[in-house]
């Protein structure tokens, strides 16, 4: 029986655009400004597309930002906020109607992460979130949020479910500690076959319990 439910938040219960495409630009001017030829401007582009759904640190790792570049758009992005309402998916009423206890894990910006979970409203439906916060030291990344929850409860791998859509993130965490995995296919997410559930909407999610 399913005990746990954890989710994640960009592109699982609120598009990560959501905030208007403008949101990242100072941040991306930045990076430009930074550049100085180290990254052809085609590929800085596809770079700055992937941070809609990667967090930045990875996207500058696979993208080879030089040291200066990655300065330059993280000092702006450790302070950005959502000052205004966001609504997330159509969707989220349904978190009400699940029965096991509901977590919410997300890697990203400490104040940004933060702001969107206010913004949202949606805190008091979840027992604990818990941001995996790049622009901190001692990272126990998601893998390490999901072993706490586990230990916490006292629970089996297999008492709890893993909702997201990052293959390489929330769902190879899952896989790799053997708690089943549930990739949700929001407008824009790729399926992958290594999750062991697709579903398009919360909703579904009932049938898996």
């Amino acid at each position: 029986m399913t005990e746990a439910i954890i989710f994640d938040l960009d592109s699982c219960l609120c598009a990560a655009d959501e905030v208007g495409r403008d949101f990242y630009q100072p941040a991306f001017d930045a990076v430009r400004q930074a550049n100085r030829g180290t990254i052809p401007k085609s590929a800085l582009n596809e770079a700055f597309e992937e941070c809609w759904r990667i967090p930045f640190d990875v996207v500058a790792e696979t993208h080879g930002f030089s040291k200066e570049m990655l300065e330059a758009g993280w000092k702006i992005l450790t302070q950005i906020v959502v000052t205004k309402p966001m609504h997330g998916y159509g969707d989220l009423h349904f978190l009400k109607e699940l029965p096991a206890a509901k977590y919410l894990v997300t890697s990203g910006f400490r104040r940004l992460q933060e702001s969107k979970v206010e913004m949202l409203g949606i805190r008091p439906l979840f027992k604990k979130v818990l941001i995996d916060a790049i622009d901190e030291p001692h990272r126990i990344h998601k893998e390490g949020f999901f072993k706490q929850i586990l230990k916490a409860g006292g629970l089996s791998p297999h008492q709890a479910l893993i909702v997201g859509d990052n293959p390489d993130s929330e769902i190879a965490a899952g896989i790799r500690l053997g708690i089943p995995a549930v990739q949700i296919l929001r407008p824009g997410v790729t399926r992958d076959d290594r999750a062991d559930y697709h579903i398009y909407e919360l909703a579904e999610l009932k049938a898996l319990l």
